[in-house]
């Protein structure tokens, strides 16, 4: 759908809750340029994680059978 923006300013809350309800961009058009209302996607859960290098990704019962004997120095650094 494209309005004007006087078309816009005379009815701005339903036509921002139509965007809403229906996903439906809405077009204005303002000197010979063409603007959009659209909803943005709510971000995903998983683009809030942050890395941890430190930590141990796999089974951790594969720890308890590892042979540290090679790599154990009794000797502080």
């Amino acid at each position: 759908m494209s309005i004007t923006p006087s078309e816009l300013r005379a009815d701005i809350y339903r036509l921002l809750d139509q965007v809403i309800s229906t996903g439906v961009p809405l077009e204005v058009m303002r000197n010979g340029r063409l603007l959009r209302i659209a909803v943005e996607p709510p971000p995903s859960k998983l683009d809030h994680l942050m890395a941890h290098p430190d930590y141990v990704r796999g089974d951790p019962e594969e720890l308890i059978e590892m042979d540290w004997s090679t790599d154990w120095n009794p000797e502080p650094n």
